[in-house]
């Protein structure tokens, strides 16, 4: 796994001596994966905390929903959504704070408000001045291929080479940021697993992860309670399996050690104590 060094506001992440853990925390009504259970601010900021207890190393927080056709919400919206939880763990948490948003306002408060990071999933598609802003606020900004909008991204998906379309997007994207003023040392990759992606083309991206090393940017990985592990495990009868299932939470994992003995940088999860454990074993037998 090659080392980077990320500077998050006051927080240093070092990247390569393990895989770190970011942990999701959705301030929405309509997550696939927590039917907003963390909907209130209290809920979510309760939740995150857990989270950092149970081992995590950044913490994400959004908004709006990108789960399959979903619809946006309005920037106020959603800067209702997180303002409040973002101001209520920057203080009482000791590790960088993400926001999950592709709005360039939503970012710019947000890291006033005490975010150190921001994960873009559009990379940088959905608002121009997305890059400008991160560049001026002088943050990490995660860039992620989605292939169409989270509206759209599963209807029939089609790649010529998917790990060399997809590699190529991510240069283009990080370009663009350099371009704009985001130092590339500033610049996460996500090759964005379950965005835009059949079932098979999930499990090859993953297989494959170590290819987008080319790019000498740290990488990221979401494969949490995605869909393509709810499809391998599900019963035949079956529609779809509840996210917060055993089973699911057990396929996670395998995911998540795939994704980390291909040297990925960083997991993004929602079970983090799970991770935790996962990730202990996988770290000693890589470090070997």
């Amino acid at each position: 796994m090659p080392s980077y060094t990320i500077t998050c506001g006051s927080h240093t992440l070092a990247l390569g001596q393990r895989t770190l853990i970011m942990g999701i925390v959705n301030v929405t009504p309509d997550s696939f994966s927590d039917g907003g259970r963390f909907f209130s601010p209290d809920r979510a900021i309760a939740q995150a905390v857990q989270l950092v207890e149970e081992g995590a190393d950044i913490l994400d927080i959004g908004g709006e929903s990108t789960r399959p056709f979903s619809d946006p919400v309005g920037e106020s919206e959603e800067l209702d959504r997180v303002l409040p939880v973002i101001e209520g763990l920057a203080g009482p948490v000791a590790v960088p704070i993400s926001i999950d948003t592709t709005k360039a306002t939503v970012a710019r408060q947000a890291v006033a408000a005490g975010a150190a990071m921001i994960n873009d999933v559009s990379a940088l598609r959905t608002d121009p001045e997305m890059a400008t802003t991160a560049a001026r606020c002088r943050v990490p900004i995660i860039l992620m291929h989605m292939k169409g909008t989270p509206n759209t991204m599963q209807v029939k998906p089609v790649y010529e080479d998917l790990v060399s379309d997809i590699r190529s997007f991510l240069s283009d994207a990080m370009n663009r940021a350099v371009a704009a003023g985001v130092e590339r040392s500033a610049i996460i990759l996500d090759p964005g697993i379950g965005f835009g992606k059949t079932i098979g083309h999930n499990l090859q991206l993953i297989r494959d992860l170590d290819r987008f090393h080319e790019l000498a940017a740290p990488l990221l990985a979401g494969p949490s309670r995605k869909m393509f592990i709810r499809h391998l495990l599900k019963d035949p009868s079956q529609s779809d399996m509840d996210p917060l299932s055993v089973e699911v939470a057990r396929g996670t994992q395998a995911a998540v050690a795939a994704a980390a003995m291909k040297g990925v940088h960083i997991v993004r999860v929602h079970d983090v104590a799970r991770t935790r454990a996962t990730l202990a074993v996988v770290n000693a037998i890589t470090s070997v």
